[in-house]
C-alpha cells in the first residue's frame, strides 16, 4: 500500500480515537458525583486526569501531523457522552450501571488503540506505536481498577433501593436478558457485514451461545415468577439493528466492528460480575452457576475477537486501497 494511503488512514484513525477521548472526557467528568462516595469515585477521578493527558497526546500528534481534530467527529463524543450520563441517572441503582459500562467503554478505548497501535506499526510510524501502547496499558489499568470495584458497585445500587433482595435479582435478571437479546442481533448483522473469516466465524459461534444464554436467563427468570421484558428488549433489538446498519456504512467495517464487538462482549461481562453478585447476595446458588457459565463464554469471545485485530486491520486497508484503485 502506498505510503501516503497509510499515513492518510492512520490520521483518520487518530481522530477517530480523539473523538472517543472527548466522549470520555464528558462521561468521566460527572462520574465521579454519580458513583458516590469511596472506591469507584476515586477511580473516576484518577482516570479523569489520564484521560485529559491522553485527549492532549493524541490531538498533539494530530497537529504535529498538520491536520486537526474532527468537529463533527468530536461532537458526536460530546453528545454520546452525556447520553450515557443520562442514562446512568435514569437507573435506580446508578453506581452498577455506572461501572459496568465504563468497564466496557474502557475496552472499547484499549481495543481503539491497539488497532490504532497496528495501523502506525504498518505505517512504520514508530512515535505513534508508542503513545497507542503506553495509552492502551493505562486504559487496561483502568479497566483492572473497575473490575476490583464490582462489589462496591453492587452494595451501593442495592443500598439505595427498598426492594427485598429477590426483587433486586429479577431486575438485574431482566437487564442481562435485554443486553443478550440486543448481543444476538449485532451478532448476526455483525457476521454479515465482518469481511474477515476469522471474526465472521467467531461471530457465528457466539451466536449459537447466545441463545443458551437467553434460554438460561429465561429459566432463572421463570424460576422467579418473572419473565423477560417485551419493551426492554425490543428497544436493544432496535439500536443493534441501527448499528449493523452504521457499521455497515463505514469503509473500514472490519476494524470498527471488531472493535466494537470487543467492548460489548465487555458490557456483557461487566453486567454477569453485577448479576453473580447480586445472586450471591440472594442465596440463589443456580443463578449463580448460571452466570459463572455464561461469563467463561463471554470472556473466550472477546479474547478471540481480539485474536483477530491484525486480520481486521489489513482487511481495512486493503479495502481502502481496493476502493482508490477503482
Amino acid at each position: 500500500m502506498p505510503d501516503r494511503t497509510l499515513e492518510e488512514q492512520l490520521t483518520k484513525y487518530l481522530a477517530d480515537v480523539h473523538s472517543i477521548e472527548v466522549q470520555a472526557l464528558a462521561q468521566l467528568k460527572a462520574a465521579p458525583k454519580l458513583a458516590g462516595a469511596g472506591g469507584l469515585a476515586a477511580a473516576f477521578r484518577e482516570h479523569l486526569d489520564e484521560t485529559v493527558a491522553h485527549e492532549r497526546l493524541v490531538r498533539e500528534e494530530l497537529e504535529r501531523r498538520g491536520a486537526d481534530t474532527s468537529t463533527l467527529k468530536d461532537l458526536a463524543g460530546r453528545v454520546g457522552g452525556w447520553a450515557m450520563v443520562a442514562f446512568a441517572r435514569l437507573n435506580p441503582d446508578t453506581p452498577g450501571k455506572l461501572t459496568a459500562h465504563a468497564f466496557s467503554y474502557e475496552h472499547m478505548e484499549r481495543a481503539a488503540y491497539a488497532l490504532l497501535s497496528r495501523i502506525a506499526d504498518r505505517a512504520g510510524d514508530e512515535a505513534v506505536v508508542a503513545l497507542a501502547r503506553t495509552v492502551e496499558s493505562q486504559e487496561a489499568a483502568m479497566a483492572e481498577r473497575l473490575a476490583a470495584l464490582f462489589d462496591e458497585a453492587v452494595d451501593a445500587s442495592l443500598a439505595e433501593k427498598d426492594d427485598p433482595l429477590p426483587d433486586q435479582l429479577v431486575s438485574y435478571l431482566t437487564d442481562a436478558r435485554a443486553i443478550e437479546a440486543q448481543a444476538a442481533q449485532l451478532l448476526q448483522a455483525a457476521s454479515r457485514i465482518a469481511g474477515v473469516p476469522a471474526l465472521t466465524d467467531a461471530f457465528d459461534d457466539h451466536l449459537a451461545e447466545t441463545r443458551e444464554h437467553q434460554r438460561l436467563l429465561d429459566e432463572r427468570l421463570y424460576a422467579q415468577d418473572a419473565k423477560p421484558s417485551r419493551f426492554q428488549n425490543t428497544a436493544l433489538r432496535l439500536g443493534a439493528v441501527n448499528l449493523g446498519a452504521f457499521f455497515a456504512a463505514q469503509p473500514d467495517t472490519p476494524v470498527k466492528v471488531a472493535g466494537f464487538a470487543y467492548a460489548f462482549e465487555h458490557l456483557e461481562i461487566g453486567a454477569y460480575e453485577l448479576l453473580r453478585r447480586v445472586a450471591e447476595r440472594a442465596g440463589d446458588g443456580a443463578t449463580v452457576a448460571a452466570v459463572e457459565r455464561i461469563l467463561l463464554d463471554e470472556r473466550r469471545a472477546a479474547e478471540r475477537i481480539a485474536g483477530t485485530w491484525d486480520a481486521a486491520v489489513d482487511a481495512a486497508l486493503e479495502s481502502v486501497i481496493a476502493d482508490r484503485t477503482r
